[in-house]
């Protein structure tokens, strides 16, 4: 069992930069693949990054390739977002998932475990 508090969602203008954080409790966050989602209104839950258990694999969506780096620390249980040239159209909530899975997946019905979300918002 693995909860999962987000923070860092804010107000940002076009091109501007956001850190999402992600803090997890439990004792095994080590043995999760951790990943972040996002989902606009009116649009289904999409795939943003996923990082492995090590940090040594990460995985981007294509439209955020190259501007977003996820990245983790398992001492502190922390997996993060750095979001750099920021587009009205991800204005979302981000929402962080945590999986015992080995690889992780694009489809969020394959997340076991979820934060609240955290508000992301990109004025034009």
């Amino acid at each position: 069992q693995v909860q999962l508090v987000e923070s860092g969602g804010g107000l940002v203008q076009t091109g501007g930069s956001l850190r999402l954080s992600c803090v997890a409790s439990g004792r095994t966050f080590s043995s999760y693949v951790m990943g972040w989602f996002r989902q606009a209104p009116g649009k289904e839950r999409e795939f943003v990054a996923a990082i492995s258990w090590t940090g040594g694999s990460r995985y981007y969506a294509d439209s955020v390739k190259g501007r977003f780096t996820i990245s983790r620390d398992n001492a502190k249980k922390t997996v993060n977002l750095q979001m750099d040239i920021l587009k009205p159209e991800e204005t979302a909530v981000y929402y962080c998932a945590a999986d015992s899975s080995y690889n992780p997946s694009r489809y969020s019905t394959d997340w076991a475990y979820w934060g609240q979300g955290t508000q992301v918002t990109v004025s034009s």
